[in-house]
């Protein structure tokens, strides 16, 4: 019996993809702010560790643009854009061709719906090739029972289901880097609203 790969971010050829985090959706999804707070965070680190992010947005006429709570701006040229679409799958066109320009090969994985676009994202980008590690406590959904059931399938197919803390703490790697005091002030500023988040999004995820 063969030994399962293993699985790691690769600092320096990992990419962010926020999934469709919008207005119209803020009333709809289930722990919606915390799911925020997650995203927000893991802007904070990928800012301070230069790690590029795109995000996408469904139907925006429709269903609005990304919330403005996500702080894109501070990102700088880290940030690639925001791409619309009509598929649920972020794998676009224009996200493919980002990911073939930068020589990606990891891509962390926030947003919504987690059993929609979310999967769909998932299971295209696993077909590619690439790694996808998918963030417990940044993923939801409109009915809170759909998540298990999604990060199972996703898991199933090969992605790696992982925390917010756990992401961070792999693109750091090493404490001994120059950023490592700005990335241990953002953990400590973010602890209290971490615990929000892994407690309000993470109770009914231990089918995992």
């Amino acid at each position: 019996m063969s030994t399962p790969a293993i699985v790691k971010l690769i600092p320096g050829h990992t990419i962010m993809f926020l999934c469709d985090i919008q207005s119209r959706f803020r009333t709809a999804i289930h722990g919606f702010d915390e799911m925020v707070m997650t995203v927000n965070k893991l802007l904070k680190v990928a800012k301070i560790l230069e790690v590029p992010v795109v995000a996408t947005e469904q139907n925006p006429r429709a269903l609005g643009r990304t919330v403005s709570e996500l702080d894109v701006s501070q990102l700088g040229p880290a940030y690639l854009g925001s791409f619309e679409k009509t598929l649920f799958s972020m794998y676009t066109p224009d996200v493919q061709k980002v990911l073939e320009e930068r020589r990606m090969k990891s891509v962390i994985l926030l947003g919504i719906e987690s059993h929609v676009c979310v999967l769909q994202s998932t299971l295209d980008l696993l077909s590619s090739g690439y790694d996808v590690h998918v963030v417990a406590d940044g993923v939801s959904s409109c009915n809170k029972e759909e998540v298990p059931y999604a990060l199972a399938r996703m898991r199933q197919a090969g992605a790696q289901i992982t925390t917010s803390e756990s992401v961070a703490f792999q693109l750091q790697v090493d404490s001994s880097q120059s950023n490592f005091k700005a990335f241990s002030a953002v953990i400590k500023e973010e602890k209290e609203r971490t615990k929000q988040s892994l407690q309000a999004l993470l109770p009914l995820r231990h089918a995992l």
